[in-house]
């Protein structure tokens, strides 16, 4: 029982460290939630922190067992998100300030909690980087090629099944209308959210830290074929049914049915993943983490 009080940091210091965060991502944590409730690519970002925050509860037990032991290390990674977090004001970097919340989330926890309970709570801080949007750059650099990608397989699909249909590089021509592939039919929306779903799914799934990583890694080309065949879907309606089909409704409702589809093949690949026998000796995923 003793023991047990003393994993718990007095009120006082969490007090003081919530008015800490709170003064330093007054500004940074609004414009963030504002910015997941109109920006279509994020809204799965009001999801991340509830999630975050029960895989803590999930790890009270463990947490309980362990006593605090300070590590200086915590005092140069604290120092270090900071520092990034001063560096993306003065340069107006959006993407530096936010992520330097999980970094201050970790060295704090480093610093005055110890090694052990970082270790204990890495999967919840590092789930934590699904909910900050990436960069202007990354989007940029990561999206034309998936819209290449998604117009190039559209176009293979349509060929195959004998329309005329001509591609130029993201638009793809065919009889009756010409189709885009504009950077929201990309698929990186789609991308992210399964990635985050991928990391969750694995995590009450998965027993082997191997697994659940190889769901996150696996939820990627599960994404872009799903989105690339819903590019060609799209082709297809407009091509049999009218122009009218590859916008509006229809267009909202294939991309709904199309991320369906993709969480039930990520579903077939963690039940076919649950199933493979592990090497003898290997570590479950709570000792490799």
């Amino acid at each position: 029982m003793e023991r047990a009080e003393t994993t718990r940091l007095p009120v006082a210091w969490l007090g003081a460290i919530a008015l800490l965060l709170g003064g330093l991502y007054a500004v940074v944590v609004p414009h963030l939630v504002e910015q997941w409730a109109h920006d279509d690519d994020y809204t799965h970002g009001f999801l991340i922190l509830p999630l975050a925050l029960y895989f803590v509860w999930e790890k009270r037990a463990e947490l309980r067992r362990l006593a605090p032991a300070p590590s200086p290390l915590g005092a140069a990674l604290l120092a270090f998100g900071l520092v990034m977090l001063v560096v993306g004001s003065v340069g107006a970097e959006l993407f530096l300030q936010r992520f330097s919340l999980v970094l201050v989330l970790a060295g704090l926890v480093w610093l005055i909690l110890g090694t052990r309970f970082l270790r204990e709570l890495a999967f919840p801080l590092a789930f934590l980087v699904f909910m900050v949007p990436l960069p202007a750059i990354v989007m940029n650099a990561v999206a034309f090629p998936l819209q290449l990608f998604a117009a190039q397989t559209a176009t293979f699909c349509m060929e195959t099944a004998g329309i005329p249909v001509l591609r130029e590089g993201n638009t793809i021509v065919l009889a009756n209308t010409t189709l885009e592939v504009a950077e929201a039919c990309s698929g990186i929306r789609s991308l992210q959210a399964l990635l985050a779903l991928g990391a969750v799914y694995g995590h009450f799934t998965q027993k082997t830290a191997w697994k659940k990583w190889a769901l996150v890694v696996l939820s990627v080309p599960i994404a872009i074929a799903a989105n690339a065949f819903r590019v060609a879907g799209t082709g297809f309606l407009a091509h049999y049914i009218g122009p009218e089909a590859a916008q509006g409704f229809y267009h909202s409702f294939a991309g709904w049915i199309v991320f369906g589809v993709a969480f039930v093949l990520l579903l077939g690949t963690g039940t076919l993943l649950s199933r493979v026998k592990d090497a003898p000796g290997a570590p479950p995923a709570e000792a490799a983490a």
